[in-house]
């Protein structure tokens, strides 16, 4: 399992398989990802450590250790830490690709859009 960095934290791909694919993320205090979309996956987030902040579609709240949200394929989507600890995210994608090039950004802190 490597361990991929990024400006707002990491992840770590824990498994794979056909059709499917599970990752952990670590978002630090202060970060978010880039408001996003996929072509060709849908996902679910669940928070073990934290609170994230989440936005899907045009619906923004914060979900605390436990909670879980859906992300259907095509959806804009966003994840951040507005908090002071990491964010711990469980990222189960569905679907038939799921390489890092599915990714649409349509608005990024870090200008990779």
């Amino acid at each position: 399992m490597d361990r991929v960095e990024r400006p707002w934290g990491f992840f770590t791909v824990i498994d794979q398989g056909a059709g499917f694919q599970v990752k952990r993320l670590e978002v630090r205090p202060g970060k978010r990802l880039s408001l996003q979309s996929h072509r060709r996956r849908s996902e679910h987030w669940f928070v073990v450590a934290g609170i994230a902040t989440v936005v899907v579609g045009n619906v923004e709240r914060d979900l605390a250790t436990g909670g879980t949200v859906d992300v259907p394929c095509g959806a804009s989507h966003r994840l951040g830490n507005n908090g002071d600890v990491d964010v711990v995210v469980i990222e189960v994608q569905r679907g038939d690709y799921f390489g890092e090039d599915d990714i649409e950004r349509h608005a990024d802190d870090f200008g990779r859009v």
